[in-house]
């Protein structure tokens, strides 16, 4: 499900108006040396957080029919997981990355989601949307700051898209055939016995 997120996210810049045909499309670390290393016009797209986002997580089970209708399977719902990508414009001038930055704000802006042409594989077994956010406050526990500084870099304008994609567990739990017939029971041999076992323990009249 990532590399296809990747995938998804590195086509969508390459497709975006505004953004050159020449311009490189990464996901490295954009390190202190990788900066110095680069020269060439780059976008680069690092993911630099997972979690799951627990407010989406649901109980229940999805159930897969077949062609009569009938109940064959079921598998827990699917758990969403939120991919956090610190996105940076490289360029040699300042105003051409605010330039760069803009076309791709615009591009993400475009979606909600991401496009059903680029949505394959494992992203499209559970049918869902992967939503797209942008620029939204970090979560209290964590700053752009911070992330720079485990970069060992300096602090550089970016953009931070967040793709929160539906992930299927694996699990799944096959169904019995539907029962075809109503319960069926015979009693008559209780009523028997208990009516002899009467009999026997009934105390004898005297003549």
């Amino acid at each position: 499900m990532i590399g296809e997120i990747d995938d998804a996210m590195k086509a969508m810049v390459r497709e975006a108006p505004g953004i050159g045909k020449d311009i490189e499309v990464v996901l490295d670390a954009p390190t202190k040396d990788w900066a110095a290393r680069r020269n060439a016009p780059t976008v680069d797209l690092f993911l630099y957080d997972i979690r799951e986002d627990v407010k989406r997580r649901e109980t229940g089970f999805l159930e897969e029919r077949d062609e009569r209708g009938i109940v064959v399977s079921r598998s827990p719902a699917p758990r969403y997981f939120k991919l956090s990508y610190l996105v940076t414009a490289w360029t040699q001038r300042p105003d051409d990355e605010h330039r760069l930055l803009d076309a791709l704000m615009r591009c993400f802006l475009k979606f909600d989601a991401i496009p059903e042409a680029f949505v394959v594989d494992t992203l499209a077994e559970t049918g869902l949307p992967a939503w797209i956010s942008i620029a939204l406050p970090p979560p209290e526990d964590r700053a752009f700051a911070d992330v720079w500084s485990s970069l060992g870099g300096e602090l550089k304008p970016s953009l931070d898209v967040v793709v929160t994609a539906p992930i299927t567990t694996g699990v799944l739990y096959r169904v019995g055939p539907p029962v075809s017939a109503g319960v069926r029971g015979d009693f008559s041999w209780i009523g028997v016995g208990a009516a002899e076992d009467r009999m026997q323990r009934s105390p004898q009249q005297e003549p």
